[in-house]
């Protein structure tokens, strides 16, 4: 449209571009100054960028720029630099047992770091963050142990891993599943969920206690002692404290007598170095407290009237 045709706006004495949508006419305002000097600014610095640093792809390549940045080169030296720095830190872990370490300040100091960011990358995932755990994958926060609390104990399990095939593993026993292979009958186990919930001090069904009394006896006690205490020393949990792996409620248990569900931790030893283990064992080690105190013997569970509900 020539200029001689443009209509003016009466309102605001603007000409207008010819342009109407919906009974709406553009305006022919002039883009502000200070907008139009900030538009050729971006211009002339991108040909600047385009010059100065790799921009433009090509058949076999791209063009480096002048400045020849590269951030694969630049991650390269961080991560050198980042090793350097370990490195005087994984030599004193190296030369230093793990008793050594937590009773050094610095190098403790040190160990947690290394042993929070391992935790987070390949633990948390199964055990939670910060260790708290969840149905299936114990807690790493209390002082209740599968395979015992000590320093030594929590490296090895670390190294070796639990089921994992790992030639040094302690000798696993693995839970039969006694519903699903037939071993027991559903009243069998039924019964003997019950003597399992009065182990642990909880009411439970009398008359099912007294008849799951002998089928423990004669089933379970080889592994888990006459008084469900387990042993540490090949991974089996006492059933007479108040942490369960699988869960506490009947359901739980008789699911767990059934089917016996037997966990899996894989080894570590051929991924993380012995550093790094040690340093991982030190921050499970100082969040959790320590080992388990030995457990006190229970006393056989007697008759106890029936609870109204699941257990804890």
């Amino acid at each position: 449209m020539s200029d001689d045709k443009r209509e003016m706006d009466e309102h605001s004495g603007v000409e207008t571009t010819g342009h109407e949508w919906d009974g709406i006419k553009e305006l022919d305002n002039p883009l502000p100054r200070w907008w139009l000097w900030i538009w050729y600014a971006t211009i002339a610095a991108s040909a600047v960028y385009w010059v100065l640093m790799p921009a433009w792809p090509g058949i076999t390549g791209y063009t480096k720029g002048l400045l020849g940045q590269s951030d694969r080169a630049e991650v390269s030296r961080e991560l050198a630099a980042l090793k350097a720095q370990r490195g005087a830190g994984e030599v004193k872990l190296r030369n230093a047992s793990l008793e050594q370490i937590e009773q050094d300040p610095e190098l403790q100091a040190y160990a947690m770091q290394v042993g929070q960011s391992v935790f987070g990358d390949n633990c948390a995932t199964c055990h939670g963050a910060g260790g708290a755990g969840r149905v299936g994958y114990p807690s790493l926060r209390d002082d209740v142990w599968l395979w015992g609390g000590s320093l030594a104990d929590i490296q090895h399990t670390i190294q070796v891993g639990v089921r994992s095939q790992n030639s040094h593993t302690r000798g696993e026993t693995l839970m039969p599943a006694f519903g699903r292979d037939q071993m027991l009958e559903e009243p069998a186990v039924a019964d003997v969920t019950e003597f399992v919930v009065a182990l642990s001090g909880r009411k439970a069904d009398g008359a099912a206690v007294e008849r799951g009394r002998q089928t423990f006896a004669d089933q379970c006690a080889a592994c888990h002692a006459a008084d469900g205490t387990g042993d540490v020393s090949r991974g089996i949990p006492n059933l007479a404290d108040a942490e369960w792996l699988y869960g506490s409620d009947r359901k739980a248990i008789h699911d767990q007598i059934w089917n016996g569900r037997n966990g899996v931790m894989p080894t570590w030893e051929a991924r993380f170095s012995p550093e790094t283990i040690k340093a991982l064992a030190v921050y499970i080690h100082a969040n959790a407290g320590g080992g388990e105190e030995p457990a006190v013997a229970a006393a056989p569970p007697t008759a106890q009237p029936a609870a109204g509900g699941a257990g804890r």
